[in-house]
Order: C-alpha cells, then structure tokens, then sequence
C-alpha cells in the first residue's frame, strides 16, 4: 500500500491558532480603547454642564465654574485638561478638553462643549 501524500496547502493549525489569537487581542484591546474613550468623551461632557450651571446664575462666576469643571474632568482620569468659560450677554458657554488614556498608541484627545442661556434675575 503506498502511502498518501501530504497536502501542504495552507496554513498549519497553530500558525492559524497564532494568527487568530493576534486577531482577537487586537480587537478585545480595540472595544476597550473605544470604551475608554467614550467615557472621556462623557466626563468632559458632563464637567462642562457642570461648569454652565455653575456660572449661568446671577451669584455664579466664571472661575468658581471653571474650578468645577477642572476637578470633574481630573477626578474622571482625564489628563491635561484646559477648561474655557466664556460668559457672554444672554448665554455661557464651557469648552472642556482633556486627554483620555490610552492602551493602544491613538490619539485620545476629547472636546466637549456645552452652552445655556443666563438666568435672568426679576426684581418684584
């Protein structure tokens, strides 16, 4: 009985195992990056809201809302975070930008901004 030949086509077994477990790392560190930028994204959306309610009342000032912003956004793990209130005539706006961390070698940079108009103060 001859022996069969061998069919040596393709990869073997665990180069494919190696090539699919690359593969998998690759993507499972991906979703967590995205997750991780994401929630930057949220901790600079939410430091700017915070930042517009503080300084929209007539008692509010611009660098009490910036003191807000600026402890929000370090306490969420944001890291170089510049905060801009511009309080304006009739509306305040809160620009928060920041660093979020990285596992993969990507830019994180995240921006958020929010605006809301001043409250008015009637007198009786």
């Amino acid at each position: 009985m001859p022996a069969q030949a061998r069919d040596e086509r393709g990869l073997s077994e665990s180069i494919q195992w190696a090539v699919l477990f690359s593969l998998l790392m690759l993507l499972t560190l991906g979703i967590i990056q995205g997750g991780i930028y994401l929630h930057g994204r949220n901790v600079a959306q939410r430091a700017a809201t915070a930042a517009v309610d503080a300084a929209r009342g007539s008692f509010g000032s611009t660098a009490e809302a910036q003191q807000i912003a600026q402890g929000i956004a370090l306490s969420g793990g944001l890291d170089s975070v510049t905060v801009q209130i511009n309080r304006g005539a009739t509306t305040v706006t809160a620009e928060v930008t920041g660093t979020a961390p990285a596992i993969l070698d990507i830019v994180s940079r995240v921006h958020e901004t929010a605006s809301v108009p001043l409250e008015r103060v009637t007198q009786p």
